[in-house]
């Protein structure tokens, strides 16, 4: 087999497995579509509050801080039914900011305590399992420092928990900053489809889903029977919604219930981010598909769990197919427009075509409208491209089960069209080598652009430009910001 085969066998294998992740992706939209109208309702009422535990796990947040702290002390629940637990592993002011701020709360009578750990033994997950040994509620609401739930949260969300099987009620994420930036308005929409169409699609067809580590609340019987807290993974939350349906727990997603969030307003954040999701769900892959794959689940259950743990695999093949792309559009120059349109187009559109569908669907749903959000596809689009080295690296090293450090997202509480002032934050994420890769592969594809257009390839320049707008628009949004001074903590 020469060189030519060999890349357009290798080109061909590569898009028709991103094909069947595409053709998941339609598959998604179908079952939303049937179980639109089956939103879950609560049995009944508490006729009694129970007792509620929050939990705020925290690691240099000084800029966010008193926010969350208000926040969750203005929850809506019986005070004499509600503790709340600070989780302080901070290394910088965070510590004293979140003293204070308690303080303030504890004087005006809300049970609240400030616990610090004397190591940051298991990150997230080791906080949160700390805490819950201390716990006074039967249910645990978790919130990340960058969240600001509104005082009705608990109120909406309980009730699911008549129901004895219910072991976890997730709400949805909204989001502060939405209209900052391209970045932020590409990531809202990333977050809008895997909530509203994912979640409502997987909960409603009876399918696993997972809680995402904040705005929701756990029934701590469920934690504890599911193998509690681990830190051999990444994203602990992943890991333990899988355990805990496992074991045969049911979990609610309550898709009104929307507690807003601070989304990433820097690239580098972004990635940052991006890596450890990556990472964990790779790592819980490796932990968990096994185990799913023996027990006696339906088969619906298996293979929607294969696809939602391996989805970070298509970053992997989005760089083999920016490796063999340029190669094969080579190869292929002489092609005519019928062969582009029964072989190529079909399969670029089974990925590309599902992408729009399925976060205009989410757009619809969540706003009323898709209209505004056709403007901003392109740049997700050119997102998801950009940041498929930074994520397929994550792929890799999650595979192998090597054990890295977590990597925390720094907030900054900016408001919309703030972005300009990071230069001037702590916490701002490092440059790495990755920036110049993606610069490098940005630029060759700029040139395949030109080469494309120059010999009259015009059914090749749209794919290429989305490769070369992708890489080149990740890098320079690292390089415009600038990198941190080595204050950026882990």
């Amino acid at each position: 087999m020469d060189v030519r085969s060999v890349v357009l066998t290798l080109y061909f294998g590569v898009l028709s497995v991103l094909t069947l992740y595409g053709a998941h992706r339609w598959y998604l939209l179908w079952l939303f579509s049937r179980h639109r109208g089956d939103a879950p309702q609560p049995a009944a009422h508490f006729p009694v509050a129970p007792r509620l535990t929050i939990q705020v796990p925290l690691f240099n947040e000084r800029y966010v801080v008193r926010r969350v702290i208000d926040a969750v002390a203005a929850i809506d629940w019986p005070s004499d039914r509600l503790d709340i637990q600070i989780l302080d592993d901070s290394t910088d002011d965070t510590a004293a900011l979140a003293a204070e701020a308690v303080a303030a709360w504890r004087a005006r009578g809300i049970d609240v305590v400030h616990l610090r750990r004397d190591a940051r033994t298991g990150y997230k997950a080791g906080a949160l399992a700390a805490g819950l040994a201390l716990a006074k509620g039967e249910f645990v609401a978790v919130f990340d420092a960058d969240f600001v739930p509104a005082p009705e949260f608990a109120r909406v969300l309980m009730d699911h928990f008549t129901d004895p099987r219910v072991g976890m009620v997730q709400a949805r994420w909204g989001h502060l900053n939405r209209e900052s930036s391209l970045l932020t308005r590409a990531q809202s929409m990333l977050l809008d489809g895997h909530f509203v169409v994912e979640h409502a699609a997987r909960n409603r067809s009876g399918r696993f889903f997972n809680f995402n580590g904040t705005a929701g609340i756990w029934r701590r019987s469920c934690i504890d029977e599911a193998g509690g807290w681990q830190h051999d993974t990444l994203t602990e939350d992943l890991d333990l919604s899988y355990r805990a349906q496992l074991a045969g727990w049911r979990f609610v997603f309550v898709h009104d219930a929307v507690v807003p969030a601070e989304l990433p307003v820097e690239m580098g954040a972004f990635k940052s981010q991006q890596h450890r999701w990556a990472q964990g769900s790779a790592q819980t892959a490796v932990k968990l598909l096994p185990r799913i794959l023996r027990s006696s689940l339906p088969r619906r259950v298996k293979i929607e769990s294969v696809f939602h743990l391996t989805a970070n695999a298509g970053y992997v093949l989005m760089v083999a197919l920016t490796l063999l792309i340029g190669p094969a559009v080579w190869f292929r120059r002489g092609i005519g427009a019928r062969e582009l349109a029964l072989i190529d187009l079909p399969l670029i559109a089974m990925s590309l075509v599902s992408i729009a569908a399925f976060y205009l669907v989410s757009q619809r749903e969540a706003y009323g409208s898709w209209r505004k959000a056709v403007r901003y596809l392109p740049v997700l689009m050119a997102v998801g491209v950009g940041i498929s080295i930074n994520n397929a690296r994550a792929v890799v090293v999650g595979v192998t089960r090597r054990e890295t450090e977590f990597r925390r997202t720094p907030k900054y509480a900016l408001d919309a069209g703030e972005g300009a002032r990071i230069a001037t934050r702590s916490y701002r994420a490092r440059l790495g080598p990755d920036t110049w890769i993606e610069l490098a592969i940005g630029l060759y594809f700029a040139g395949l652009v030109v080469a494309a257009l120059a010999d009259g390839l015009w059914g090749a320049v749209p794919f290429l430009a989305l490769f070369a707008g992708g890489f080149l628009y990740t890098a320079a949004s690292v390089l415009a910001v600038g990198t941190g001074t080595g204050t950026c903590p882990q």
